[in-house]
């Protein structure tokens, strides 16, 4: 498919307007902001409706294991051992057949992701970054995007961490709700990223007060009272 049919079509599905941000968010400027939360490794978390899932073996990502990811994250192989081997630790999911189906990173220093936004994020004494989880779809809404962090939760605390920090774009919504259903708070700190003309990458971070994510939180509900007679 040529490039000019391409663009034609998504003009057809999203409109003249939508195709032309997106032309200049991919090829002249950018900008993500990432929001900063936090938790602490033991308070529990909050009662939640997931799923249940067939049962899955969690194991420590090595180097020499990384070819369990082949099948559903084949892209991610060499990344997933590159990590292993800088020291970073890592627990993928396996299912009956030894395949990964999810995988979550934890680094106890500071952390350059060099794989996706370019940029570096410190780690604080007794801190650890949370970075790289993801599910493949047949799992999505089940309780292993909870158990997939409390695992990792219980190994870091296990090498001495008491909080995990991470971000969390602030456009993906679902991934916003997850955190607030899991307990994290806002830090009131965002990591700001530029692009520019495709190529160029700029970081800034800035500070706000109060909350970003009140509008995402569900309303509680109100107590029931009792009607006079």
């Amino acid at each position: 498919m040529s490039a000019i049919h391409k663009l034609s079509e998504h003009i057809k599905q999203r409109g003249l307007s939508a195709t032309l941000k997106k032309i200049w968010k991919h090829f002249v400027f950018s900008h993500q902001e990432l929001l900063w939360m936090e938790r602490d490794l033991v308070s529990p978390v909050p009662p939640h409706k997931l799923k249940a899932y067939p049962p899955l073996r969690v194991v420590n990502i090595t180097p020499q294991n990384a070819e369990a990811f082949t099948r559903h994250f084949g892209d991610r192989v060499e990344t997933m051992a590159e990590l292993a081997r800088e020291g970073y630790t890592g627990q993928m999911h396996l299912d009956d057949k030894g395949d990964a189906v999810a995988f979550i990173w934890g680094a106890a220093r500071d952390y350059h992701d060099k794989h996706y936004y370019g940029c570096w994020f410190p780690v604080k004494p007794g801190e650890f970054f949370e970075f790289g989880g993801e599910l493949t779809r047949a799992y999505w809404g089940t309780r292993l995007s909870m158990d997939l962090q409390t695992e990792l939760w219980k190994a870091m605390h296990a090498q001495g961490c008491s909080k995990v920090v991470d971000v969390c774009e602030w456009h993906n919504t679902p991934a916003l709700k997850l955190h607030i259903r899991t307990g994290y708070s806002e830090q009131g700190r965002i990591m700001n990223i530029y692009k520019l003309f495709g190529r160029w990458r700029f970081f800034r971070e800035t500070r706000y007060t109060g909350s970003r994510l009140e509008s995402l939180r569900k309303p509680a509900s109100e107590p029931a009272t009792a009607e006079a007679t």
